[in-house]
């Protein structure tokens, strides 16, 4: 099957999506992410509205030389003509012909009171707009879509002129007609009704296009599809405005692995993981460890009971081997967890514990207790890593001996507070006495403690903290409550996150301060 031709899988992250509060995209990162796009495979990529703002006019004009897809097509997004204005002489159809781009994406009025109360003109002449755009852009070469806005509200409130205005479109030469839920109201068993009435009435091609403010953007497009539909519109990650779009990787997973279409290239679907993840890096935005099939905790398991079952048998307990879209099963240690979580996530970190039941069941009663205690380790692997090491060695690993550690913040009127921490240690057989300075008391200890460990251990250099989490474990005490930190650190190339717990804060952050240090010098086979 040629899939741009017999179903298409249209992103539209660059234009809907960064419509997302917060998401703000240059144009070098609109071309990395189009990239990172065509590796999924996807049929096309809109770039965003050309002439509409200077950043997608400069987009495209780039695209031209510093892209090259090997799956996409680039598709320009725009408007039909103004009211009164020739298609030909409207500057931002113009904009679209000279955009470069194979396929133009227009947006029409579908609803009667929009075009009354948004467009101000008449409905004939709305008809009048969509025809005239789709016939010139179509004359000049481009092959066009168009978005029916508001479709499913204007198909209440008007069901025929919804329809004409599709017909309208269609027989202009439109390759397919998306149907848009804009404010995203629908549910499944609604969108299927109007689809099938739809394409049984009209017989154009469909697409659909659904937000996601009913929770439902992924279900309703899946709806679409069952009712006919055979081109969908979506974004990576689901970005968009308000609650979003469809997550495209959601709704092409759940069309080739549950309903048995192919609808990418053969394979591809495996680096989706990889690649909605590193959009996120892109964007700046944190990828959301629940989302499904790509987030960290889609096929991670915790109950001890779910651990001992998997052992068995990875499918009882998932719904599809995570190699599939490029996951991995992970599997976390604590308190729930039994002999079989911990003896697996030994096996994940690099230890057969198979053989040796009583360490099993040692290191499970002493997780159980730390955790009893404000520990928690499925989200510190580092410190469980450290952990297990000292139980199957007998000794923790220890690169420095901390002698001891103070930290003093002052105020003077005026001027901001400054911490000042002191670190005595020996390392290397060295003793080392280093004063740091910082913003705030934890800030002054890392700097104090990574010059003095720094000194005999250079690649401690290359260590940067980059996540620091703070939760108060026992609220109703107040100030003297215990406290947990969780820091994650990387050296640039990984990362990884240590947990520490203590009567206060600051001691809290120096127990994963330094387990965040000896993990790294570990892992760089100090």
């Amino acid at each position: 099957m040629d899939l741009n031709d017999g179903f298409h899988v249209y992103d539209t992250t660059l234009r809907d999506g960064a419509q997302q509060e917060g998401l703000n995209l240059s144009v070098a990162d609109k071309l990395t992410i189009a990239r990172h796009l065509d590796d999924l495979g996807v049929g096309y990529i809109e770039g965003g509205w050309p002439g509409a703002n200077p950043k997608d006019t400069e987009f495209f004009r780039r695209a031209r030389d510093e892209l090259d897809l090997r799956h996409a097509r680039l598709a320009a997004f725009g408007a039909t003509r103004r009211a009164g204005v020739a298609a030909a002489d409207d500057p931002l159809v113009a904009a679209l012909r000279d955009s470069g781009a194979g396929v133009v994406t227009l947006v029409a009025k579908s609803h009667d009171r929009h075009v009354d109360l948004a467009l101000r003109t008449t409905l004939e002449e709305n008809l009048a707009m969509v025809r005239d755009t789709v016939t010139h852009l179509r004359e000049e070469g481009q092959e066009v879509f168009l978005d029916a806005e508001h479709f499913f509200d204007g198909y209440r409130a008007n069901r025929d002129y919804a329809l004409e205005v599709l017909r309208t479109a269609y027989d202009a030469g439109a390759s397919v007609v998306a149907l848009c839920d804009t404010n995203g109201g629908m549910l499944p068993g609604w969108v299927a009704d109007v689809v099938h009435d739809v394409v049984g009435t009209t017989g154009v091609r469909v697409g659909i296009h659904c937000h996601n403010d009913t929770g439902c953007a992924v279900a309703n497009t899946l709806a679409a599809v069952d009712a006919g539909a055979s081109h969908v519109q979506g974004t990576i990650n689901g970005y968009g405005e308000r609650t979003g779009n469809a997550d495209l990787v959601s709704v092409v997973a759940n069309l080739e692995l549950k309903l048995d279409r192919t609808v990418l290239p053969a394979g591809l679907l495996r680096d989706a993981t990889r690649v909605a993840h590193a959009v996120a890096d892109v964007t700046n935005v944190p990828p959301a460890g629940r989302q499904p099939y790509v987030g960290t905790s889609a096929f991670t398991h915790k109950a001890g009971l779910h651990a001992s079952a998997i052992k068995v048998d990875p499918d009882l307990y998932q719904h599809m081997d995570p190699a599939g879209v490029g996951n991995d099963m992970r599997l976390l240690v604590s308190d729930m967890a039994g002999r079989a979580s911990v003896e697996l996530k030994g096996r994940e970190l690099g230890f057969d514990l198979a053989g040796d039941p009583e360490l099993v069941t040692r290191v499970t009663a002493r997780v159980k207790e730390l955790e009893s205690r404000g520990h928690t380790f499925e989200a510190a692997d580092a410190s469980f890593e450290l952990l297990l090491l000292e139980e199957v060695d007998g000794v923790r690993p220890a690169y420095f001996d901390v002698e001891s550690w103070r930290v003093i913040t002052e105020t003077r009127p005026g001027e901001e507070a400054l911490s000042e921490a002191t670190v005595k240690l020996r390392a290397e057989g060295v003793r080392y006495v280093v004063t740091g300075e910082g913003n705030g008391p934890v800030n002054a200890l890392d700097q104090a403690l990574r010059e003095a460990i720094g000194q005999a251990f250079p690649e401690v250099a290359k260590f940067e903290l980059i996540d620091y989490k703070v939760r108060i474990l026992d609220q109703g005490h107040g100030t003297d409550a215990v406290t947990r930190v969780l820091i994650e650190t990387t050296d640039g190339v990984s990362s990884w996150v240590t947990v520490g717990v203590g009567a206060n804060v600051i001691e809290a952050s120096w127990g994963a301060l330094v387990d965040g240090m000896t993990y790294g010098l570990r892992r760089h086979g100090a």
